[in-house]
């Protein structure tokens, strides 16, 4: 990978037409609902691919009246071959390919930048791996959309690529995301226990006082705007005021100098 492309490739247990038919009408299936995973998603409720050469690729908000982001338009549609798009939101075109090999097929995707483009979210080889164990259960087994829930933890580690291991190792912790293998990072890292989220982040000197900040609850409020205004008025200490990171959040402390994150949740997390 560099900076002008990404590119990953997974193996999937199913023929090339399966793998295709998972990758573009069930996307909205296999995509893990978690905080950074949208552009907006505080607001997205479901994705989708529509089929065909001139189809989107959209981030739906509210799908009665139509609200979406339009994230990229197809322009090559080869079932069970060869999915291309131009992306809308970058300078970037996506590349997926379906290939049989011995046992199911293997999917590649490579997200190059255009020439002349300067913006690229280079995010397609985290998420490629979401589609391999929706593919590796049969249909009537396979598992529900994974939605994390309301409450997650933070934590900052000097290896966090590392403890992410020793936790899924020692402890059985999972991932739906994926963890980084030995000699790889990452700046985000995200575990699972059942669906509740553990978020390491690399130990960068956040400090409060004389201590470094080693955990935070991030906590999903259904009104953020009205949340932060509550809690100002309240007398709490911001630490940093409403940010949008592809998650609307603010950080506040607590009385004893405690960070705490607060995320606007998405609708569809109950």
């Amino acid at each position: 990978m560099t900076d002008r492309s990404a590119s990953a490739a997974v193996k999937v247990p199913v023929e090339p037409m399966s793998a295709f038919t998972a990758f573009t009408d069930e996307i909205d299936s296999w995509w893990v609902r978690g905080p950074i995973n949208f552009f907006d998603a505080g607001r997205a409720v479901a994705m989708r691919i529509e089929p065909g050469v001139g189809g989107r690729v959209l981030e739906i908000y509210d799908d009665a009246r139509g609200d979406a982001l339009e994230l990229g338009r197809i322009t090559v549609w080869e079932p069970g071959v060869r999915l291309t798009y131009r992306s809308l939101v970058d300078d970037t075109e996506v590349d997926v390919r379906f290939d049989a090999v011995e046992g199911g097929t293997r999917v590649r995707v490579t997200q190059t930048v255009l020439p002349g483009g300067e913006r690229a979210f280079l995010f397609w080889p985290n998420v490629l791996r979401w589609l391999v164990p929706w593919c590796a259960e049969p249909d009537g087994a396979r598992p529900a959309r994974r939605e994390i829930a309301r409450l997650s933890i933070a934590l900052y580690y000097e290896d966090p690529a590392g403890v992410a291991r020793w936790l899924a190792r020692v402890f059985q912790l999972g991932s739906w995301s994926g963890i980084p293998a030995e000699g790889e990072d990452a700046s985000w890292i995200e575990l699972h226990h059942g669906n509740v989220a553990l978020l390491l982040f690399r130990l960068d000197g956040q400090r409060v006082q004389d201590a470094p900040v080693v955990h935070m609850p991030w906590a999903y409020v259904d009104d953020l705007d009205a949340h932060f205004a509550h809690a100002k008025a309240a007398g709490a200490t911001i630490v940093s005021e409403i940010e949008q990171h592809g998650y609307r959040a603010y950080t506040a402390e607590d009385l004893e100098g405690g960070r705490w994150t607060f995320v606007q949740a998405r609708p569809t997390m109950t």
